[in-house]
């Protein structure tokens, strides 16, 4: 289904798609159609369209298989800490969660090269992991701090909780791949949700192999836009 708004600027006519049709940010996609300039006698505006419930491209479909096979493949190995320094991280993880309020139990995921990551089973798992992954972001992100405060700031730290991460790949490479046949069809670009650094890497990858759409990241801080972008063939 599709739908257009107005607004003053991009953001005041999301949120007015979001409010109409009682939906999170997350669960439609975005066209700028029409660009307007204030000026000293005249208002601005910009005018979006909102697309809701959309097929996905087999290509995704082929993507994502890739990717959930690539991630069961590191499920692996003892789930006990296997020394010191995941004894501690392990230890430190369950006690930040215990400090939230909340219990849960932390076991070894995989192991790789320069990586660990820590599956977290609890009951308050949608807590844990909280609105677009944000709650599992910060207590990833103080679990990377506490692993430089051990000296291995080397290693990096993954959470994942209820296969979030995995599921979230899934989507992200679907939506990449739909956003790019919508903006190759429509010649319009999309600007999607704010994300982590990783998962704008994620879609910016997914799109580099399509020629004749480019992505590039907007805004400010740690949670920025992937806008997809029409270029024309070459």
């Amino acid at each position: 289904m599709e739908y257009e708004y107005e607004g003053k600027n991009e953001k005041e006519a999301i949120e007015k798609a979001a409010a109409d049709l009682g939906l999170e940010r997350d669960q439609f996609d975005v066209e700028i159609l029409e660009v307007e300039k204030g000026s000293l006698f005249k208002k601005g505006y910009v005018k979006i369209r909102v697309i809701t419930d959309e097929a996905f491209p087999s290509a995704a479909s082929d993507a994502v298989t890739h990717s959930v096979q690539q991630a069961a493949s590191k499920v692996m190995g003892n789930p006990l800490p296997q020394d010191e320094f995941e004894e501690k991280v392990v230890a430190f993880v369950t006690d930040m969660i215990k400090h939230m309020g909340y219990e849960a139990a932390v076991e070894v995921m995989f192991r790789e090269d320069k990586k660990i990551g820590l599956k977290l089973t609890s009951e308050s798992s949608s807590i844990l992991i909280g609105r677009k992954g944000k709650n599992l972001d910060a207590l990833q992100l103080l679990a990377n701090v506490y692993a430089g405060h051990l000296g291995r700031e080397d290693m990096r730290i993954i959470l994942d909780t209820e296969n979030y991460r995995v599921r979230r790949e899934e989507n992200l490479v679907h939506l990449a791949y739909t956003t790019a046949d919508r903006v190759r069809s429509t010649r319009n670009s999309v600007l999607l949700e704010p994300m982590n650094p990783f998962e704008r890497r994620l879609i910016h990858t997914t799109l580099n192999e399509i020629p004749d759409v480019e992505t590039k990241s907007e805004g400010e801080g740690l949670y920025k836009q992937v806008r997809v972008i029409y270029k024309g063939a070459y």
